[in-house]
């Protein structure tokens, strides 16, 4: 995995872990696939790319703080 993807890792985890305290998001973790990215948003588990996945955490956490 190159360092870009790496770094996309980190902080779709950061932007995951955030969700998860927030009680956005009930788990979170590691998909199968080493580019993929899993969480479980209302009780269903969803496997997502990375740059997806940062999407959707992004636009959950911004419903609650907006900018």
């Amino acid at each position: 995995m190159n360092s870009t993807k790496a770094d996309l890792r980190d902080e779709v985890r950061e932007l995951a872990e955030e969700a998860f305290h927030c009680k956005l998001i009930s788990g979170y973790g590691d998909g199968p696939d080493i580019n993929e990215f899993q969480i479980v948003y209302q009780g269903k588990p969803r496997h997502l790319p990375l740059v997806q996945a940062r999407l959707f955490l992004v636009n959950l956490l911004y419903k609650i703080r907006p900018q």
